[in-house]
């Protein structure tokens, strides 16, 4: 199954721990070979203070068990608190993992867990993280950074961002430019060009050239070859997320059920349906009785 950048799998842990362990040992010599010139009282490992919560905070639930997010096995000391997904954390960890994820382009934080696709408010966040002022500055800036991305474009006429507000109509009015021109300006959103032709339209507008690369990538991908899925055949190796419109692509092995990175929802690679409405065998790996859908001709419009 294919895995989204908030499920870690067990080899990908085991490359950060490996990974951890080597900048572990290296920090180490380092500060082995700075004790000889540096006096201790000034040598520091780290420049980062442990962020600890206060064990007589009332408002928190402490548990006795492992930091759910410690992929790296750094062994924060803080004790452990449970989200309200019900995984432990420690400030650190949490901190961490929301940072991997704005990194990673996410504007919205969610549970790392293998399985768990809660959502955490940000307020929870940035209590259960012990955010500092500087910390939520950069969160906050991020976030939006990255909620804007995909939906702000410069206009090729003024070069101002624009913001589409009708996802499936590639029609974009430019009010810079229509001011300054003193004439209604428009601007096709998928070829950045002074807009051609009859409008409202979702494929391409009326210059030369214009089209969906995601589209035409749905049109020609190749099938896809499964290696543990029988009786499938005829399946495109890429999709279109049935929720967000995002292309994903199979690895062709394990289970014929995809997770979204960037909606969340799970749906079968085959039929297309989300997975609570995909007709289930008791093996997952086996056959899909939805049938395979035919390749998509349309991009799905994510209804946030």
């Amino acid at each position: 199954m294919w895995n989204s950048p908030t499920g870690f799998s067990d080899s990908r842990r085991e490359l950060y721990r490996v990974l951890h362990r080597h900048i572990h040992r290296r920090r180490l010599d380092e500060a082995k070979r700075a004790e000889t010139h540096t006096p201790i009282r000034d040598f520091s490992l780290t420049s980062v203070q442990e962020k600890c919560y206060n064990p007589f905070d009332p408002t928190l639930n402490f548990v006795d068990a492992e930091d759910d997010l410690d992929f790296l096995c750094e062994g924060f000391q803080s004790r452990r608190a449970l989200m309200s997904c019900g995984h432990a954390v420690t400030p650190m960890s949490l901190t961490n993992w929301c940072r991997r994820l704005l990194d990673e382009g996410e504007s919205r934080f969610v549970c790392g867990q293998s399985g768990c696709n809660v959502e955490w408010p940000y307020a929870e966040v940035c209590k259960m993280a012990l955010l500092t002022h500087q910390e939520k500055e950069y969160f906050e800036k991020t976030m939006s950074s990255n909620a804007t991305r995909g939906f702000t474009k410069s206009c090729p006429g003024c070069k101002s961002s624009v913001v589409r507000l009708n996802e499936s109509d590639l029609n974009v009015c430019c009010t810079v430019c229509t001011a300054n021109r003193g004439r209604v300006y428009e601007f096709c959103w998928q070829c950045l060009r002074e807009w051609k032709g009859p409008a409202p339209r979702s494929d391409h507008c009326g210059n030369f050239g214009c089209c969906n690369e995601s589209l035409k990538t749905l049109k020609t991908c190749p099938d896809a070859i499964f290696g543990s899925v029988e009786w499938v055949t005829g399946c495109p190796s890429i999709r279109a997320c049935p929720t967000c419109g995002i292309l994903l692509n199979h690895d062709n092995t394990e289970c014929k059920h995809v997770v979204c990175p960037r909606c969340k929802m799970e749906f079968c690679f085959v039929c297309l349906k989300l997975s609570e409405n995909c007709l289930k065998t008791s093996d997952e790996y086996i056959r899909c009785f939805g049938g395979v859908a035919p390749r998509q001709t349309s991009l799905p419009v994510w209804q946030r």
